[in-house]
């Protein structure tokens, strides 16, 4: 790099697919308490953590949002699209994330605050109806709008920067088919209504167009598609995904490099859910479902590697299952029953009951992601920002690569990506006397 990147001055808009949702609102919500002196912001890396630079022996540990120029709190504008004509106050109220008492301080704000039409179609999220939909003759059109939308939202908030951030819910089960091999092919299934292009789908390739990085917060096959990545590359923008990493899979992050670490052999692992949020109702349909699972099944197999260690990971079970249970809200539980063996094939279990808020987890999660994309497109990254995987349950990778899903690994990386791009030298752990027999 050139030179360090400095801290930008303007705004940064920030836009949010599916605004009234449970996911959104807590993060809109949150971030305007925060910036207003109402809350914590327990959970985001960069507004909470440090990052060692130099030696140990240095003991130098800023912050990172003291360490790398983002954006404040206070220069972030929310925007965005839903399928509900309500207010993120509205919203919020009826995700049942957030208590009064979070709320009230920042009534007026979040009342004001209120979605543009969303592209919406049933056949790709099927228990849910769209009330606040955009109409047109193609799909192309509906890219055209959502265009128009991002100008719109730029010129009347007077913006520097835009990010655009998926927090919808998960679409239906779609493979990668030729119409998204190339940008001509994809332009042509936009003008010819193709079946295998969903709402996602359009809002991506529209913040593209418009120079605007985009997150994928979902499941969902939307950026990770070779078309986007060619648009991506040729615009020179950023684009990250898919879907959240929060609750349950954090976990399993967590425990199958320990098993692996400790060459510890796994028999099955059942894994279910229960939750009771619009994100419960949408995959209880078992087409939304088949791209969760795809997401959720593909963490421990990547970490554990039962190529290379069929001793222990040749013929584990691993089972996922999501209820929905709607006394349970927003407040999912993640139950997991781990079989493993040890020393001589002895058998052991864990179990696991996690009793996480969903949206509470996510939240910080869309912050980080909003600030460190933008940064990443200042500074001239694009493509596949595969050093932001840490954030990830199915984290996007270059072709050819094997994903990383180790959550101690992914954190290395991200905290040395951090330090490259301000011309620090990244952290190795190895022992300094080590180095002096050399």
């Amino acid at each position: 790099m050139e030179r360090k990147p400095v801290k930008p001055t303007g705004k940064l808009g920030v836009l949010v697919v599916g605004m009234n949702g449970a996911v959104a609102t807590t993060f809109i919500a949150g971030v305007m308490a925060v910036r207003k002196g109402y809350g914590v912001p327990v959970g985001s890396l960069t507004q909470m953590a440090t990052i060692r630079i130099g030696k140990r022996e240095e003991n130098n540990f800023p912050k990172i949002k003291d360490f790398l120029p983002l954006y404040d709190l206070s220069n972030i504008v929310f925007g965005g699209w839903d399928i509900r004509d309500e207010s993120a106050y509205e919203g919020a109220k009826i995700a049942e994330v957030l208590l009064d008492k979070d709320l009230d301080p920042i009534k007026d704000e979040l009342t004001a605050l209120r979605p543009m039409k969303a592209v919406f179609d049933q056949n790709y999220v099927k228990r849910l109806e769209g009330t606040y939909v955009k109409k047109a003759a193609t799909k192309a059109e509906l890219v055209e709008q959502v265009r128009e939308d991002i100008r719109s939202f730029k010129a009347k908030n007077g913006l520097t920067d835009l990010v655009t951030i998926w927090c919808g819910s998960t679409e239906v089960f779609i493979k990668p088919a030729e119409v998204h091999e190339t940008i001509a092919s994809f332009e042509k299934g936009l003008a010819e209504n193709h079946e295998d292009i969903s709402p996602s789908m359009i809002y991506a390739w529209a913040s593209l167009l418009e120079n605007t990085p985009y997150i994928n917060g979902a499941p969902n096959l939307t950026v990770d598609m070779k078309c986007v990545h060619q648009l991506a590359e040729e615009k020179r923008l950023p684009i990250a995904g898919k879907d959240f990493k929060t609750g349950q899979t954090m976990v399993k992050t967590i425990i199958a490099p320990m098993l692996k670490m400790r060459m510890l052999g796994l028999e099955g692992w059942f894994s279910t859910n229960i939750l009771g949020n619009r994100d419960g109702e949408v995959l209880d349909d078992p087409m939304s479902f088949k791209t969760k699972e795809e997401s959720k099944l593909s963490v421990i197999e990547s970490i554990l590697q039962p190529k290379l260690y069929p001793e222990l990971y040749k013929d584990y079970y691993h089972k996922v299952r999501i209820n929905y249970y709607p006394p349970r809200k927003d407040n999912k539980e993640g139950w997991d029953n781990i079989d493993i063996f040890g020393w001589l094939n002895y058998p052991m279990q864990i179990k696991i009951d996690f009793l996480c808020r969903d949206s509470i987890l996510a939240a910080p999660i869309a912050l980080d992601l909003v600030l460190l994309m933008n940064l990443a497109h200042r500074i001239g990254f694009s493509g596949t920002q595969e050093w932001l995987s840490f954030y990830f349950k199915s984290p996007m990778h270059s072709e050819n690569v094997v994903p990383e899903h180790d959550l101690f690994i992914q954190h290395i990386k991200l905290k040395n990506t951090m330090r490259e791009i301000m011309d620090e030298e990244p952290v190795n752990h190895i022992d300094e006397k080590i180095k002096m027999f050399k």
